[in-house]
């Protein structure tokens, strides 16, 4: 596989476990069964769309914000999500802010251990000497 789609399956797999660890932790946060893969592939999406447009936003005018926007970018994306996808349920807005650091943390570790256990080929190269 090309190291591009070994790359995008990870962060798809990274999305399905910050989501899931959302669903197993807080109550009224459900994604069903049936809509869980189309659930990450439109989080993903949204993702991948909004994170240079915030990125470049927080540089240009909030450079506070610019450490905080992979949260931004995951709390937003779990809003225009969960209007579009009908088996997705947040539960309320402290649901909202929860999930927003669950799904950043599961998507962060499962972003750190995928190189390492699945997907052997996107670890960084090692320098020789």
């Amino acid at each position: 596989m090309t190291r591009r789609l070994l790359l995008a399956a990870a962060i798809l797999i990274s999305n399905a476990v910050g989501l899931l660890l959302a669903t197993l932790i807080l109550d009224g946060f459900s994604v069903g069964p049936l809509s869980l893969l189309i659930v990450v592939v439109i989080f993903t999406v949204i993702q991948v769309i909004a994170d240079p447009l915030i990125t470049k936003i927080s540089e240009k005018n909030l450079p506070a914000l610019k450490g905080g926007v992979a949260l931004v970018v995951i709390f937003f994306g779990l809003i225009i999500t969960s209007l579009i996808v009908s088996g997705f349920q947040i539960g309320g807005i402290a649901n909202l802010l929860a999930a927003t650091l669950l799904v950043w943390l599961g998507s962060l570790i499962a972003t750190i251990l995928i190189p390492i256990f699945v997907f052997k080929e996107l670890q960084a190269p090692t320098k020789t000497k």
